[in-house]
């Protein structure tokens, strides 16, 4: 078989027993980019001879008896706005054509250092925020593939690519997946170090993975997982095992709660009847919880937040590119720009207490079960879609993962979103990998 339909998992394993080579493994992907890259358009960056020189030094490693790091011979692609000290990092703003910085962000300084190779840069919007790339659905070429995380769902989705890194400020990981029927992952909150990413907000930005099944999803979390004293955010959090838990089968069926909230009457009529669908297959585990009015202003709250770090962080750029950067982020910053002080601190504040107030629900419950999207890839490549069912979890720092669960018309996947309680991020896993496993089409 061709080894780019192999697991991250698999590719590992293969590799570190001798069983295939490195070289082999880049040669399988290469050729499948140059099957479907002029279709999809996913890489903002990809150098097949270096892929195959990294490739080669792989093998060269392992063949010298040397230790083999978790991670050793997977090729990882790395969403756009994370630096690279070999590769461009353009943003995917033309403000920064072939710019290259001189270190690594620390998520791919911890991927090399664990034996992946770096195999290219993936698209993203603009800033990575909601001015579309140049990126197509691989499920249907005239469709968005989702934002800001597109290319990294779209080469995973295609077979370019085992396993990516994105980011969430708002739904820039689970929406892309949900569109392009991959997993989605984004930690909680402070997990993941964002030093030398792009900075949105640092009360939003979140690291993101995907792949195409959860064991690769917590393989790779596990690696990356980890306290960076340039990441002020992040925290100790023991990742001994994660993979072998995350594996293992529940004590009992998990129990999911649903929660329409708000925004249910924007769901697309064809992805709710699905979804609900779904829900009736699944109905012994899921118990309906009505919306608490408390989660109301959770959209402002974040709209807030989100436009007034974007003003604060790009002003430079708005005051010196205007002409050159997107309508949509000019609007953002502007607003961003108008925004009072005390708005700002009462949206910071009401994160712990809204989380404080929602999160004894966990002491009976595995999980929250939702839609990851408003409805099926648009039509189009100018609009990326609607995050809003994703707000609500990022505001509050919440750990989620999409599934791809359901398939509609023409075989467009659906995501199914799990949340879970800050911190579990081991429970929600285990709990998506078996709702995955017993539901998935064959």
């Amino acid at each position: 078989m061709d080894l780019c339909f192999l697991s991250a998992l698999e590719i590992i394993e293969k590799t570190k027993k001798g069983e295939i080579s490195s070289v082999e493994v880049a040669k399988s992907f290469i050729d499948r980019i140059e099957k479907f890259e002029n279709k999809i358009k996913a890489w903002a960056f990809f150098d097949k001879k270096f892929f195959l020189e990294k490739a080669q030094e792989k093998d060269e490693w392992r063949l010298s008896g040397k230790p083999l790091g978790p991670l050793h011979g997977l090729p990882v692609a790395i969403k756009d706005i994370f630096k690279t000290e070999d590769m461009p990092t353009q943003y995917g703003t033309p403000i920064r054509e072939n710019y290259q910085s001189r270190d690594d962000a620390k998520v791919v300084s911890i991927l090399r250092s664990a034996g992946a190779i770096i195999m290219g840069k993936t698209v993203t919007t603009e800033l990575a925020y909601f001015d579309p790339g140049k990126t197509t659905n691989p499920h249907d070429y005239s469709r968005t593939p989702g934002g800001s995380s597109s290319g990294s769902a779209a080469a995973v989705a295609s077979f370019m690519a085992p396993i990516a890194i994105g980011s969430q400020t708002n739904g820039s990981t689970i929406r892309p997946a949900s569109y392009c029927g991959v997993v989605g992952y984004k930690p909680t909150y402070g997990l993941v170090s964002r030093d030398g990413a792009l900075a949105q907000s640092f009360l939003l930005d979140q690291v993101g993975v995907i792949a195409r099944n959860v064991e690769d999803v917590a393989l790779c979390s596990s690696v990356i997982i980890k306290k960076d004293l340039q990441d002020k955010s992040t925290i100790s959090y023991p990742t001994e095992d994660f993979l072998n838990r995350v594996q293992a089968k529940p004590f009992f069926e998990p129990q999911l709660i649903f929660i329409a909230t708000s925004k249910w009457k924007n769901l697309d009529e064809d992805a709710k009847k699905d979804f609900e669908k779904f829900l009736k297959k699944i109905d012994k585990q899921v118990t309906v919880y009505s919306n608490p009015s408390y989660f109301e202003k959770i959209f402002d709250y974040h709209k807030i937040i989100h436009e007034t770090d974007m003003a604060y962080n790009f002003l430079s750029t708005y005051e010196k590119h205007k002409k050159k950067i997107g309508k949509k982020m000019i609007e953002a910053i502007e607003r961003g720009l108008s925004y009072k002080a005390k708005d700002y601190a009462e949206a910071v504040d009401q994160i712990a207490i809204i989380y404080d107030t929602f999160k004894e629900a966990f002491h009976h419950y595995h999980a929250i079960i939702t839609p990851a999207t408003t409805g099926y890839a648009p039509k189009g490549l100018s609009y990326t879609g609607s995050p809003e069912f994703c707000t609500t979890w990022t505001y509050l720092g919440m750990p989620a993962i999409t599934l791809p669960l359901i398939e509609g018309s023409g075989k467009l996947p659906l995501g199914v979103q799990l949340v879970g309680e800050k911190l579990d991020d081991v429970r929600l896993l285990q709990t998506a990998n078996w709702l995955l496993k017993k539901n998935k089409k064959k």
